[in-house]
């Protein structure tokens, strides 16, 4: 399957794809496209899968920079190849011969491309980065690099659905008490509560003015045959999970 944003295709300078899980060389839980390094899958088939993801985009070996995300909020940017994995859930490069991905199953990847300056970004949104400034402190420092004169074009990808993101009481209570209005991003179906992380990420983004959107609305842990998904795995009984793997390239 072919995921790509309508919004960033129309952008002559880059290229991008959001993988899903088939079209790989793993076994078993891991089948088959497991691009997590940081999974317990047989290490090398994990780069086989890579190196399948870098020839797919035209990517030379070795260019496509990958985060050891934490579900932090930080914010890298990224100027040459570095020699291990950046510590950051969000990256930046203006270097025209990288690649940039991330990891996910079942959070949100986000691809950016800025077209004033030509940069291009992404962003690992999880709940804990999402609440805790990810989205906010990746536009601080695009803002930063750019001198505030920036046009940026966000694709956020597939992730979690409502339906299938339930929370407990106290991560509840815990936004609310942050902010009231959260409210509008949680629903209770059957006395359990259902967070809506697609819709509280994209009201962030929606704050900006000079950010365009688009939405890949498609659920990871529902579509068992084309996403990994961590919560669908848990509740599946099995004890690891395959990550999905989104990429922005310039051309």
């Amino acid at each position: 399957m072919k995921i790509k944003s309508k919004l960033l295709s129309k952008q002559n300078y880059i290229d991008h794809r959001f993988f899903g899980k088939t079209n790989g060389y793993s076994k078993g839980i891991y089948k088959s496209l497991n691009c997590g390094i940081g999974s317990n899958d047989n290490y090398r088939t994990v780069i086989r899968n890579i190196s399948y993801v870098e020839k797919t985009l035209n990517i030379k070996k070795n260019n496509l920079v990958l985060m050891k995300q934490t579900h932090s909020n930080k914010i890298k940017l990224v100027l040459d190849k570095p020699k291990s994995k950046t510590i950051a859930d969000g990256i930046i490069t203006k270097n025209k011969t990288l690649a940039l991905g991330v990891l996910t199953a079942d959070c949100i990847p986000i691809l950016f491309f800025e077209k004033q300056n030509k940069l291009i970004g992404c962003v690992h949104a999880g709940w804990r980065g999402a609440v805790n400034g990810i989205i906010e402190n990746f536009i601080k420092k695009i803002k930063i690099i750019t001198k505030n004169n920036f046009q940026l074009f966000a694709a956020v990808g597939p992730c979690i659905s409502q339906n299938n993101y339930e929370v407990g009481d106290e991560f509840y209570k815990n936004l609310i008490q942050k902010n009231p209005k959260n409210k509008l991003f949680f629903k209770m179906k059957s006395h359990r509560w259902f967070f809506n992380l697609r819709k509280y990420v994209n009201i962030k983004l929606s704050k900006y003015k000079n950010i365009k959107i688009e939405n890949i609305n498609l659920d990871t842990f529902s579509k068992k045959n084309i996403f990994f998904s961590c919560r669908r795995s848990k509740k599946d009984g099995e004890n690891d999970y395959g990550r999905c793997i989104s990429v922005i390239k310039f051309k």
